[in-house]
């Protein structure tokens, strides 16, 4: 079957298309997405092609995880995502363990944002989160931003604190994909409870970064935000 997945792929490839993602997912020397390399395919595209391909077991997403090629680890997520939801209680907790034990292929922020709250967010939802608490340690960029995306999950059943101890942990990170991502898990939790975030930001958002504190207060009035960004 991963041939025949490859081929499909291969088929769908568009140059100029893939000359637009290499830019828009920074893959130049010294960017976050160094080397990564794009077919050129949409994301409705291979929504679709994922779709003729459920029965997919996991060796064949393991395979395309380790693709060189953006999309085919994409593809292989959202198969991994698919298979999660139908999957039994056993055999999610050994497809949560894969995803963890494969971070390393999930290597760019829109690969970490379509899989961490549908798989990490949500099998973590009612068990033990101290895994997300070593993966805010970590040197990898996309484990720190797995942990904190993951707790949208969290965010939208209504359960915020995880997500305020993460962005904590987050305030000195030195990467701007980070003070973005969280950034927006704060305004999603503001969405919620606006006076939480505004408390937290009492706290923190003069020690947080510009672009963290600017995405966190996006919804705010415009007088308001400029009140707290005068506050950095």
């Amino acid at each position: 079957m991963i041939k025949t997945i490859q081929s499909r792929l291969e088929s769908l490839a568009d140059e100029p298309t893939a000359g637009i993602l290499r830019r828009f997912f920074k893959t130049g020397p010294g960017e976050y997405g160094e080397g990564d390399r794009f077919r050129g395919i949409r994301v409705p595209v291979l929504r679709k092609l994922c779709r003729e391909f459920l029965h997919a077991g996991v060796e064949v997403i393991s395979e395309l995880l380790d693709s060189p090629w953006h999309e085919d680890r994409m593809l292989a997520l959202l198969l991994l995502i698919e298979r999660y939801q139908s999957s039994s209680e056993s055999g999610r907790e050994a497809l949560y363990e894969f995803y963890c034990t494969l971070t390393g292929r999930i290597n760019n922020w829109d690969l970490v944002d379509l899989s961490a709250p549908c798989i990490v967010g949500r099998h973590l939802h009612t068990r033990d989160r101290s895994r997300l608490y070593r993966f805010v340690e970590s040197s990898s960029l996309w484990e720190r931003r797995i942990a904190i995306v993951s707790t949208f999950h969290f965010i939208r059943n209504n359960d915020f604190s995880d997500t305020l101890a993460l962005a904590e942990r987050l305030l000195t990170d030195p990467e701007e994909l980070l003070h973005k991502a969280t950034g927006w898990m704060l305004r999603e939790v503001g969405k919620r409870d606006q006076p939480l975030l505004e408390a937290f930001l009492e706290h923190y958002a003069i020690a947080m970064p510009r672009t963290m504190l600017r995405y966190a207060i996006e919804r705010f009035p415009e007088d308001e935000r400029k009140g707290w960004l005068k506050r950095r």
